[in-house]
Order: C-alpha cells, then sequence, then structure tokens
C-alpha cells in the first residue's frame, strides 16, 4: 500500500495580514444593505381611534367644501370633478361625488386591500351627507373668496392628512395617488397638484376667472399640506 504523505503549507509565502483581510472582507460582505428606519412591531390604530379620525377628518373636509361652494369656488380632485359637474348640470354635490367614487373601490381593493377599501368607502359616504348637513348647521353671512380659498385649501388638507394616517381616503383620485406613494414613491401631494391643475383648466369654462385663480391658490395649499406631512417613512400608522 502507498505511503500517504502529509505535507505542512508553507506558512512562510502566506502574507501576515492575511486572516485580518479575510475578517475584514467577511463583515464587509456580511454587511446588511440599508434600510428604512422604521421602529419594529409598530402597535396599528384600534378601532375607536379610527372612528374618531373618521368623523373628525370627514367634518373637517365638508368644512371646507361648504366654504368653496358659499364662495363659489372649485376643488381639486374627486370632488373637484363633482362640483364640476354639479355647476354643470345641478346635480347635488354628494350623490354626484358618491357616485364618481364607485369605479374606483375595485383599485382599492386589488392594491390596498379590504380595511383601505372599506374605511374609505365609509369616508366617502361621510363627505357626501356632511357635505349636505354642514350648511344646515352653520350660517357665515360674509366670506372673502381670498379667504375662503386659502382657509377651505387648508381644511380640506387637514381633514385628507387625517385620513391617509388611519389608512383611508375619499377614494378617486386619492386612490390612485396613495397606490402610486406606496409602490412608485411618486409623492400623493404632487401628483395630485397636476389632477387638480388639469381639473382648473376644465373651471374655465364654467366660472369667471378670478374665482378659478383663487381656486388654484386654495388647491395649491390644500396638496402643500399634504407633500409636506405625508412623507414616505415620516409615519407608519399601519397595523
Amino acid at each position: 500500500m502507498a505511503e500517504i504523505q502529509q505535507t505542512q503549507p508553507d506558512l512562510s509565502t502566506i502574507p501576515a495580514n492575511a486572516d485580518q483581510k479575510t475578517a475584514e472582507g467577511a463583515t464587509t460582505e456580511a454587511a446588511p444593505p440599508p434600510t428604512p428606519d422604521k421602529p419594529a412591531n409598530l402597535p396599528g390604530h384600534r378601532l375607536y381611534e379610527d372612528a374618531i379620525a373618521l368623523i373628525l377628518g370627514t367634518l373637517i373636509v365638508s368644512l371646507g367644501i361648504t366654504f368653496y361652494t358659499q364662495a363659489v369656488l372649485i376643488t381639486g380632485s374627486t370632488a373637484g370633478a363633482a362640483l364640476l359637474i354639479h355647476h354643470a348640470t345641478g346635480l347635488g354635490f354628494g350623490i354626484v361625488f358618491f357616485a364618481l367614487n364607485l369605479p374606483f373601490y375595485w383599485l382599492a381593493f386589488k392594491r390596498m386591500g379590504w380595511e383601505f377599501t372599506l374605511k374609505t368607502f365609509i369616508a366617502v359616504g361621510l363627505v357626501s351627507a356632511f357635505s349636505r348637513l354642514t350648511p344646515l348647521w352653520i350660517s357665515v353671512d360674509m366670506l372673502h373668496p381670498l379667504y375662503a380659498a386659502l382657509i377651505g385649501g387648508g381644511l380640506m388638507g387637514v381633514g385628507l392628512l387625517m385620513l391617509f394616517r388611519h389608512r383611508a381616503g375619499l377614494g378617486g383620485i386619492n386612490i390612485l395617488a396613495l397606490y402610486l406613494q406606496e409602490h412608485h414613491g411618486i409623492r400623493a401631494g404632487y401628483f395630485q397638484l397636476g389632477i387638480d391643475a388639469s381639473i382648473m383648466v376644465c373651471a374655465l369654462f364654467l366660472l369667471p376667472f378670478d374665482k378659478v385663480l383663487l381656486s388654484l391658490a386654495g388647491a395649491t395649499v390644500l396638496n402643500l399640506i399634504i407633500a409636506i406631512n405625508h412623507r414616505p417613512g415620516r409615519y407608519f400608522g399601519v397595523r
């Protein structure tokens, strides 16, 4: 049987810092890629917290819509499209707003989940009802159009922000905007700003030019509130 000879490696040919380099290399390869600074195990909103947010958020949005209606202004997104149809046909805003949102619920269910879809459906129904009831609850004798544009846009922006942070929206363009932000990193506020600009162009055929300019200022306020405060990674109010 042939003798098996065991040979020792020539240690003189191995660099003295080989172990250090290997360790450094292993450390470098094992380093995980950077991840967003997201807290682990975040608790979700409780049912009563979601309910309060839906009611207060839709009440605030409806108050802004009431200011816009009284000052004969136009807003953006699906509500703006509903107001355009209202001015053109005389149909009630609440009915038109509710109907326009119906085609978007399937996208909401497929892309955002049943919980978001259910909350959005409730929020749209509340705005449709509150926008009709709010003028019966308050009466404003004098309302400057510029003030109405700015405060109305601000109110709608704050109300939408409340809904967004509780995984809800107001249907239509809001659903599409939230989907694009969560899946493609497109800011919801900036996307809606582009849509609102298109609605304002259509409004030129129905409203005086000065009213459209004021409406555009209000839409800018609304969307800046959302763009500044509703950034990806800034708020993790999810289940």
